[in-house]
């Protein structure tokens, strides 16, 4: 399987406070990867990463795609929900790779978003404003999104959080689809039997680097524990690293 994403001793941060710190390893095309840690861990900072919204202290990121092939669905509490636009343009903002920003949206785009709204289950509500949607309704928006970007990789930060069970296994569906069809997908998750369940591939991160392979070999006792230790020993106050030091071996 060839890499589609290929880390090199990669640390990102803020203000040279790094989040993640030195990671190497690979995502093969057409992987189903989930990301997992605790709180702080440094998931959503590695997946800024990945889309080029966080530019590396050190190392480096290769993407052997464009990076307009990347489809990212943030956190939902990421999103501006008192931003004065409908449901249907929202979603119709997925298009963007194929009609450029300031591109009209003429009747076969129309159908083509009335056609993601209807697969997340959103048909009615074109017209509601963001704001008024609850959080299940949201994520449906935002998976519609996705579905519109048509990309060969899709980085999904907690999309089953904080959702009811039905709209959960609706999504999930959808994910485990765009497997299926070969595209690579890479998740941030908390479920972790949702994980053992449904993911070959799990990349467990404490800030470090803790393990990555297949799910079985990853989510032990011993690993689980260690991550939650690493994180708990954070440090906020220290001084900034020197984020192009080589990590000593163990």
């Amino acid at each position: 399987m060839s890499a589609i994403l290929q880390f090199d001793n990669v640390t990102l941060g803020y203000d040279r406070h790094p989040a993640v710190h030195h990671l190497s390893g690979h995502i093969g095309a057409g992987a189903l990867v989930a990301l997992i840690g605790p709180n702080g861990a440094g998931k959503s900072t590695l997946l800024r990463g990945i889309v080029g919204a966080l530019k590396p202290l050190s190392g480096r990121i290769d993407r052997a795609i464009d990076p307009r092939d990347i489809a990212y669905l943030p956190q939902s509490a990421d999103i501006d929900r008192s931003f004065p636009i409908s449901v249907f343009d929202f979603v119709a903002t997925g298009l963007w790779r194929h009609t450029g920003i300031f591109g009209g949206i003429g009747r076969a785009e129309r159908a083509r978003t009335a056609q993601a709204l209807a697969a997340v289950g959103l048909t009615g509500f074109e017209n509601r404003a963001i704001g008024t949607l609850s959080g299940g309704q949201t994520q449906r928006m935002l998976f519609a999104r996705v579905l519109l970007q048509d990309a060969r990789l899709i980085v999904l930060d907690e999309p089953l959080n904080a959702i009811d069970a039905n709209t959960s296994a609706d999504l999930l569906d959808l994910v485990l689809r765009w497997h299926a069809e070969g595209r690579t997908v890479l998740a941030a998750l908390h479920d972790i039997d949702l994980v053992r369940t449904h993911f070959p591939e799990t990349l467990l991160l404490a800030r470090h680097l803790v393990a990555w392979g297949r799910t079985p070999q990853v989510l032990t006792a011993d690993h689980l524990l260690r991550a939650r230790q690493m994180c708990e020993a954070f440090d906020s106050t220290a001084a900034a690293c020197a984020a192009d030091a080589r990590p000593q071996a163990a």
